[in-house]
């Protein structure tokens, strides 16, 4: 009978990598099909990973805390029979955690002379692609890699151990970089090195005071993090605002609310109205749907809408409702109770929050009036809505104008200028007012 291989499943549209955060069946168990045996996690959701049919789990190639990318080998599982002859032939492919078999013994060398970071340094650690990513965008020397002590198999640094290495440098990569362009003065190179430096100027260290709590991030807080700043360092950001009168919608809301729940069995919110409004004005400006690769446009064929969600940790999450444009009024209501319901609970599958062509997110749940939203990347804009407020407003009516009480809200849009000019981004924005401020009272649901 043959072995199986096990592989890190793609786990959605955007996601490359994963963490091992802990392995559920040890070397020699018995597995059942689809009984998890490992769990994972990305920047987006933790998941498990099953076995695809009953065996042994004959070989763990990964270890926990590991970096993994899709489709990378993770373990072997064999049947009953064949488990005490297996493990031997399986051993070779264990390398590729410490190194690639073929690579080992001359990487170390070569990199010692060599100004890229290698895959393996001189102490022969072995650095994967992410974290040779990390050094180079954060200025991380060779040495001061070889000073981390990794918390992976054989002393490997991880992206965790990086990480958490980053803030602790203080003001030790001034004199670390400092003595390279001395040397280098003649070399043409020694001009880019100060200029690399300067453009990412060391963090100040803080020193806690008496009675100060020092609370450790955690691992969705330091990846949302990572995202918010690449976000702010991809796109230009601007943001228009509009108000809009949503009266109509108030009202229609406080008579159907009722009904709605006595039919369908849930409540219906206004996030499900926002989410229809943002999609019919994507059907008229679909160059709001886009995305941007290099310089080239990828205009989005799908309406994805995703809808940011607070967990009970504090931490945020973007779950997607796919095709949003393909459903009617109860549909999406459903959709998001669901969505928001399971997020809550940490039950999302990594495709559900995967795959968004935009993002709107409801500052006015915490009575925000407005709010400056960071695309979510590799999105091009997202929109805030601001809590409802009865405010007086000038009315226009065939005898004149009159003050008169209103329900009114801000809409604030945040739009990537590398694509989306002023014109595009303000006429979205206030398309999707107009939409809400024509909410019918007699809408069916």
């Amino acid at each position: 009978m043959s072995q199986i291989d096990i592989l890190l499943p793609k786990m959605g549209e955007s996601v490359a990598e994963a963490t091992i955060i802990k392995w559920l069946k040890n070397e020699g168990d018995h597995v059942a099909a689809d009984e998890p045996i490992v769990e994972i996690a990305t920047d987006k959701v933790d998941s498990e990973v099953p076995a695809p049919q009953d065996g042994i789990l004959l070989k763990r190639l990964v270890n926990d805390g590991d970096v993994v990318k899709v489709g990378q080998l993770i373990a072997h599982i064999g049947t009953a029979v064949e488990s005490k002859s297996t493990p031997p032939a399986a051993a070779p492919p264990t390398a590729p955690s410490n190194g690639r078999p073929t690579a080992t013994p001359q990487p170390a060398a070569a990199a010692a002379s060599a100004e890229p970071i290698g895959k393996s340094g001189p102490g022969g650690k072995f650095y994967s692609p992410l974290v040779r990513n990390i050094a180079q965008s954060e200025g991380v020397s060779l040495s001061e890699l070889e000073s981390i002590a990794g918390s992976g198999q054989g002393g490997r640094v991880t992206k965790r151990d990086i990480l958490d290495f980053l803030p602790q440098r203080g003001s030790s990569p001034a004199p670390v970089a400092a003595p390279a362009p001395a040397a280098a003065a003649p070399a043409p190179v020694a001009s880019s090195a100060p200029a690399t430096t300067a453009a990412k100027p060391a963090a100040p260290k803080l020193v806690p005071g008496p009675g100060d709590e020092l609370i450790e991030m955690d691992r969705m807080r330091k990846l949302i993090a990572d995202h918010m700043v690449m976000s702010k360092a991809t796109s230009p950001h601007v943001t228009s605002f509009v108000e809009a009168d949503v009266t109509n919608l108030v009202l229609w809301r406080d008579r159907v609310k009722g009904p709605f729940e006595k039919r369908e069995g849930e409540k219906i919110t206004f996030t499900p109205v926002f989410i229809m409004a943002i999609a019919q004005a994507i059907k008229e400006m679909p160059m709001i749907n886009v995305q941007v690769d290099g310089q080239t446009i990828i205009k989005k064929k799908d309406i994805n809408i995703g809808m940011a969600a607070a967990l009970p940790t504090g931490n945020l999450i973007v779950p997607v409702i796919k095709n949003a444009d393909r459903y009617n009024l109860t549909g999406l209501a459903k959709a998001v109770n669901d969505l928001a319901k399971r997020a809550r609970e940490g039950k999302l599958s990594p495709d559900e929050i995967s795959g968004g062509t935009y993002t709107v997110t409801n500052v006015g749940t915490f009575g925000n009036v407005l709010g400056t939203p960071i695309i979510n990347q590799p999105q091009v804009a997202i929109m805030a809505m601001g809590a409802i407020r009865k405010k007086p407003a000038v009315l226009e009516t065939p005898t004149g104008d009159v003050i008169a009480i209103r329900h009114m809200m801000f809409l604030s849009h945040s739009y990537d200028h590398r694509v989306v000019d002023g014109a595009l981004g303000g006429r979205f924005v206030r398309r999707v007012a107009d939409i809400l401020e024509a909410w019918s009272l007699d809408q069916d649901f």
